[in-house]
């Protein structure tokens, strides 16, 4: 008779992200991985913050990078790995990391503050160094909020905060269009051309669409290496029209991918997660 064995698992969400696309995603991965004789159950970080974590893995689909690192340092395996989600959840830590190793647009990352300060100086370094229009971007943040096609001074004044920012170079034939590639496990899974005529963000939460497309060579070897150096199990990487890496996504949302390319990626992500855990 065959033995199948039971692993456990944990799908770490967030308590405060609640909707429509977050409970079908969620649903989506616990019955993949029930699937594949993983009992997985779904935990919020409120729900684990005083709590010991007693389970084979942690799917981590949050930012909670304090609570994640607390986990792996109990000895339970979280993927992706704190320090992997610290550094895709962070704009300027990307960029550095990424720095010489694949094609990015040039950046200016902001000097640190910590409080409202006179930025003019910087800002007009950056202008002279970038030219307008240029994008801004705060370091923190998702589904393309935080960012800013800036066309004046003005503009770029108007969104500086204490917040952590960074300007980029606006690479005008890439304008709303880029190329998600997803990756996992050090393979490529699969990809998709994103386009959003009404705005310079191809994101689909902005009103972009997905068509599915196969990348060339050189795309798919700057996102497999682009994880690689994050150290990421898997992720989805942005890549403009122009070869240039935009970011990289430690949880892309998965369902919008598979409506548009018929490719579940839950599956390949608890192969790869069963290996990794022999």
């Amino acid at each position: 008779m065959l033995q199948y064995v039971i692993m456990n698992g944990i799908l770490l969400v967030n308590h405060f992200l609640n909707g429509e696309k977050f409970n079908e995603l969620h649903s989506h991965l616990v019955k993949s991985a029930k699937k594949q004789n993983i009992n997985l159950v779904i935990k919020t970080n409120l729900e684990l913050a005083n709590d010991e974590v007693n389970t084979d893995f942690v799917l981590l689909w949050d930012k909670d990078i304090n609570l994640a690192r607390r986990i792996e340092k109990g000895g339970v395996p979280v993927f992706n790995s704190s320090s992997s989600v610290a550094v895709c959840d962070d704009k300027a830590r990307t960029y550095i990391e990424l720095s010489g190793i694949v094609p990015q647009p040039k950046t200016l990352v902001a000097p640190k503050t910590y409080f409202d300060v006179d930025m003019s100086e910087f800002v007009d370094n950056a202008i002279a160094c970038l030219g307008l229009p240029l994008v801004f971007k705060e370091c923190f943040g998702s589904f393309g909020e935080q960012v800013y096609l800036c066309k004046t001074r003005e503009d770029v004044m108007s969104h500086i905060t204490a917040k952590p920012f960074i300007m980029q170079e606006f690479i005008s034939d890439s304008t709303g269009s880029d190329t998600r590639i997803e990756i996992v496990g050090g393979k490529f899974v699969s990809a998709v051309k994103r386009n959003n005529p009404a705005d310079f963000r191809s994101n689909v939460t902005n009103g972009g669409t997905m068509t599915p497309v196969v990348p060339d060579n050189e795309m798919i070897e700057t996102a497999l290496k682009a994880c690689e150096v994050l150290g990421l199990t898997f992720g989805g990487v942005d890549i403009l029209d122009n070869g240039m890496v935009c970011e990289v996504n430690s949880n892309a949302h998965i369902i919008n991918i598979m409506n548009a390319t018929g490719i579940d990626i839950a599956p390949i992500i608890f192969n790869e997660i069963t290996e990794q855990l022999k």
